[in-house]
């Protein structure tokens, strides 16, 4: 395979057989790691590293330097996933992962920002992939929602000024879902950021209809059971806040 294509700031390279793209400042801790090892391989090895449960495993982890960092497998969802598992057609969608939280953080949007990724060849035009990105200290939202019945209202704000963001940065995200936004750890207002944007697709920025896909989309990931938003008075007037907040970005 040949190197891959890298945006200002960044390095490619190769190790071994896999194609890496990875930021100034963690290049050569990641040439490191991989020596003899995948990055994914690498985090789940490391003292005091911490598996976060997802489609797969995801790893926490310290790099050299003290750059705390999360590494994931990637892998496919929805109905085909047990036939396609982890592979992907080449290049897999780790550059537009790093693309998309570029241009998400460059607009306003908090994101975890893409540090580095490993394409591995498997067989012909199939290849697995390893996204590093820099660790995010929060809550997912279900959980966070569960621990402050008295802070809802809070976090309703943290969400729509997240919803807000999105619409202004044209932005549709279509794995949208409340597992994929994290309250971040901080003191004053809440800030949500959003994660798994690897199919983040960009329209006009203030699209009103994107805005209400994507609010919709959390909405009903939302009203699921497990998580507490049900058919009643106070949750309708939630729903409505946050499609109104959606709206008005």
């Amino acid at each position: 395979m040949s190197e891959p294509s890298a945006p200002p700031g960044y390095e490619s390279f190769l190790v071994g057989r896999a194609r890496v793209v990875a930021h100034a400042s963690v290049a050569a801790a990641v040439r490191g790691a991989m020596s003899g090892a995948t990055l994914h391989e690498w985090a789940s090895r490391q003292p005091g590293a911490r598996g976060m449960q997802g489609r797969a495993t995801a790893w926490s982890a310290t790099m050299p330097g003290g750059i705390e960092v999360v590494v994931r497998h990637s892998r496919h969802g929805g109905m085909l996933a047990p036939l396609t598992g982890d592979l992907f057609l080449t290049p897999t969608r780790a550059p537009a992962e790093l693309r998309a939280a570029q241009r998400l953080a460059k607009a306003g949007v908090p994101t975890a920002e893409v540090l580095a990724y490993a394409i591995y060849p498997a067989m012909g035009p199939l290849v697995r992939s390893d996204v590093m990105t820099r660790l995010l200290r929060g809550t997912a939202l279900p959980e966070a929602w569960q621990a402050a019945p008295e802070g809802r209202q809070a976090l309703v704000g943290a969400v729509t000024r997240l919803l807000s963001s999105l619409r202004r940065a044209g932005a549709l995200h279509p794995d949208l879902n409340a597992r994929n936004v994290l309250v971040l750890d901080g003191a004053g207002a809440p800030t949500a950021a959003v994660l798994d944007v690897d199919r983040v697709a960009f329209g006009t920025a203030g699209d009103i209809v994107l805005a209400k896909r994507n609010a919709r989309r959390l909405i009903m990931s939302m009203s699921k059971p497990g998580f507490g938003l049900g058919l009643n008075d106070e949750s309708r007037r939630i729903v409505r806040t946050i499609m109104d907040g959606a709206e008005a970005g």
